[in-house]
């Protein structure tokens, strides 16, 4: 599996969010968009990385940081994870996966023995050109938020 390199552009696409509603990567021109992949709704890992973007809403949104997370969950199940969690940002839904395999993070997992095909945990920091400015492949989910503020504070 081989990921969007750094200073590669981002796919366009447009995907439905939480509430049905078409969002575009393009209506974020000129701000810097987190793309964050997750691989479930609702599940722990993606709880505890989901509410540490919450908690850091305030912090993000003063460096001018967009935050769109994408899974493979319809849009219904997207609004019950919003809703249970408060979350403040938009989540959007990849049923097909197109956007999760133009963005390189489609392919191969293991989980208890098992392999099948699914969504590797990646965030793409995309830039205001539209470029992709930071991969985050290397984290754990209780300190993902962490780990793009401290890119973001030293950028």
């Amino acid at each position: 599996m081989t990921y969007l390199p750094e200073g590669s552009q981002a796919p366009a696409f447009t995907l439905p969010d939480q509430n049905g509603t078409p969002v575009s990567l393009s209506q974020f021109a000129g701000r810097k968009v987190l793309v964050y992949f997750y691989p479930k709704a609702m599940t722990p890992g993606c709880k505890v990385q989901a509410c540490g973007l919450r908690d850091s809403r305030a912090e993000l949104d003063a460096q001018g940081v967009v935050v769109l997370g994408i899974s493979p969950d319809p849009a219904a199940r997207l609004k019950k994870f919003e809703e249970k969690d408060s979350l403040n940002f938009t989540l959007l839904s990849d049923e097909d996966h197109a956007v999760a395999d133009a963005f390189g993070v489609w392919g191969p997992k293991k989980f208890m023995g098992k392999e099948y095909d699914g969504i590797h945990r990646i965030s793409f920091l995309i830039d205001e050109a539209g470029k992709v400015a930071r991969v985050f492949d290397k984290f754990k989910t209780k300190d993902h938020h962490q780990v793009v503020l401290d890119y973001l504070n030293q950028a």
